[in-house]
């Protein structure tokens, strides 16, 4: 067999079985969806405890179980999404007719498996669902309190350039009237310069997630992933993020 022909026909197949994989992934979790509805993965996850540490740090292992239960939930979310859907398009214009109301409420339960994505992908991989949602708050509050630097940083060059220029036309002002108008500015800028140092204080349980977070991938991507959900074509959430004003921008 011709060597090219060979390694096409070999990626073929290995396309092939990912395909054949991921559709079997997808029926195994719609069935799930139809065997496990949301009240019954609530019940389960009443069983479920979990004491937080004190100073709110989290661990590797905790980071780590995060990020598999993110990569498991994208494949629920999805198949919910897409049912939600197929059972809203199968409502509509017929909301009058008990076949369009049953469609409606099955929309309505794909909608509640929908946000319940994470937990239901928590406990499949056998995690504590408690201990999972506040790890998940915790990496949240660490992205956005990244998101928060950067636009602080952005914000404070954009400040102190504006600060410099009216810093310099009071120096340059011929008159008492214009000095003291541009003396009522600076008073202004250093009041608010104050305020955003007093707010820059981070929690150090923050600051210290934020740096474990970073050393798996860029904090923002919790966040991204979270916007990433409800987005209607992939990877405008990460677009978005991406987006961000940065210092020197």
């Amino acid at each position: 067999m011709n060597r090219s022909l060979f390694v096409v026909l070999c990626l073929s197949l290995a396309l092939f079985g990912c395909k054949a994989k991921e559709l079997v992934d997808k029926a195994a979790i719609s069935k799930d969806l139809k065997n496990r509805g949301t009240t019954d993965l609530m019940k389960e996850v009443a069983n479920d405890e979990y004491n937080a540490p004190a100073d709110g740090r989290l661990t590797d292992a905790q980071v780590q179980m995060y990020l598999k239960v993110r990569e498991h939930e994208k494949k629920i979310a999805q198949v919910a999404r897409d049912e939600m859907k197929k059972h809203a398009e199968e409502a509509k214009g017929k909301e009058k007719s008990i076949g369009g109301f049953m469609e409606g409420m099955k929309a309505l339960g794909s909608a509640a498996d929908f946000l319940t994505a994470d937990i239901r992908a928590a406990k499949d991989l056998g995690y504590n669902t408690q201990e999972y949602l506040w790890v998940k708050q915790q990496i949240l509050a660490a992205s956005t309190a990244q998101m928060a630097e950067q636009f602080t940083a952005a914000m404070s060059q954009n400040f102190d350039k504006a600060y410099d220029d009216a810093k310099k036309a009071y120096e340059e002002a011929k008159d008492e009237q214009t000095k003291k108008l541009y003396a009522d500015v600076l008073a202004g800028y250093d009041k608010s310069r104050q305020e955003m140092k007093a707010q820059q204080n981070e929690d150090p349980a923050v600051g210290y997630n934020r740096q474990l977070l970073g050393k798996y991938e860029n904090a923002l991507n919790a966040f991204a992933h979270e916007m990433s959900k409800y987005e209607e074509k992939p990877g405008q959430a990460a677009e978005a993020v991406a987006k961000i004003p940065k210092a020197g921008q």
